[in-house]
């Protein structure tokens, strides 16, 4: 049997003899293969540093750029962005204020209220808007400007219907600091806080109208042509065939959902106004005439109509039955008045405000010095 000890012995022999065969690293040749891996780490790492800063500046400058845009918006003195910095920068304080759609937008000249009436006016309006988004905006108003005395809505067949898609979101971007139109924004789209927080997410990804086009022309001090005339924007356009591919491809008619998250939008309303000490007034401004016949539920929209101006006690003027409801001339399309018809129905509803003030002032002073008997 073969001892432990030479097992042991042999083992050794081996181990010794191939770590002799081995080829030895002298000193140097460790030192240079250690120098080696030190300078491809250090090359690697300024390759990621310099990948790193790339994309550092690259945020860098999209925050830069994405505060000139917000910046030149906010200096642009004409037009929609125009009016609406005069509303967030408090410039307006008018005692009549118009909101709505963009009915309301291109129906009420301010200039003429202003005129007839002899107080300050100033429409709200806003393209595309449905009622949710513009009572948002009225609460920014608010925020910024003196309370109105008065506060005229446009009412129309579609004001219970809540918004689904935010219309021109750019038209808001420069100005999602405000509480009010942000939550109203959000509550249509979660994602609006990318357009808040994320740079040039609202100007490149969301906005299809270039706006930021618009924000770095403002920025040097460029306005585009005015348009908006205290928040009024006439329409120049005339009658087209528009209308007749609504019929057309309509036969039935058309309904207009009342949705009850529409009703207590225009609960909040007029909460707003009460609470603010603000006289409301529902009026519903001029509509094509056929297109009253096209709408199948506008009995049942107008009974809303009614009910809330009932229940909270607000005047509501009701023009469908105007004189020139018939006739195109005054029309853009079903919905719109032009220039002209605005011309005239601002007019109108102007002297129906003056009368309206008349008999206000005679019955406060009525009730301060009643009529005494014989």
């Amino acid at each position: 049997m073969r001892k432990e000890g030479s097992f042991d012995r042999v083992f050794s022999q081996n181990a010794s003899t191939v770590s002799a065969e081995l080829p030895s690293l002298d000193s140097e040749e460790e030192k240079s293969i250690t120098e080696e891996k030190a300078a491809v780490m250090a090359e690697q790492w300024k390759t990621l540093q310099r990948i790193g800063c790339f994309f550092g500046i690259l945020v860098v400058l999209a925050f830069v750029m994405n505060a000139i845009i917000t910046s030149g918006l906010r200096r642009i003195k004409t037009s929609a962005f125009g009016a609406s910095n005069q509303i967030m920068n408090g410039k307006v304080n008018a005692e009549i204020v118009v909101t709505g759609s963009s009915r309301a937008l291109a129906h009420y000249d301010p200039r003429t209220i202003e005129q007839i009436t002899g107080r300050t006016a100033f429409n709200l309006g806003r393209n595309g808007a449905q009622t949710d988004m513009q009572v948002a905006f009225l609460k920014a108003y608010l925020a910024y400007n003196r309370k109105p005395k008065v506060v005229v809505h446009n009412l129309d067949a579609f004001t219970f219907v809540t918004t689904r898609e935010v219309y021109d979101p750019a038209k808001y971007a420069p100005y999602l600091y405000d509480r009010s139109l942000y939550n109203a924004l959000r509550e249509i789209d979660p994602n609006i806080w990318r357009s808040r927080y994320v740079p040039l997410y609202g100007y490149v990804v969301e906005d299809m109208n270039f706006s930021w086009i618009l924000g770095l022309k403002g920025f040097w001090g460029w306005s585009p042509r005015e348009d908006c005339f205290l928040g009024f924007n006439p329409r120049s356009k005339k009658w087209t065939d528009d209308f007749r591919h609504l019929k057309a491809n309509n036969p039935g008619g058309v309904r207009f959902e009342i949705e009850a998250a529409g009703i207590e939008v225009m609960e909040d309303l007029i909460r707003v106004c009460q609470q603010n000490g603000i006289e409301l007034i529902f009026v519903y401004s001029p509509e094509y005439i056929e297109m009253q016949a096209l709408t199948k539920n506008r009995a049942d929209i107008f009974e809303h109509f009614h009910e809330l101006a009932e229940r909270f006690d607000v005047p509501l003027w009701d023009y469908s039955s105007w004189k020139y409801a018939g006739n195109q001339d005054f029309f853009q399309n079903s919905q719109h008045l032009n220039a002209t018809g605005a011309a005239v129905f601002s007019d109108d509803v102007a002297n129906h405000l003056t009368a309206y003030f008349a008999a206000q002032s005679n019955a406060a002073g009525l009730r301060r010095f009643p009529a005494q008997g014989p």
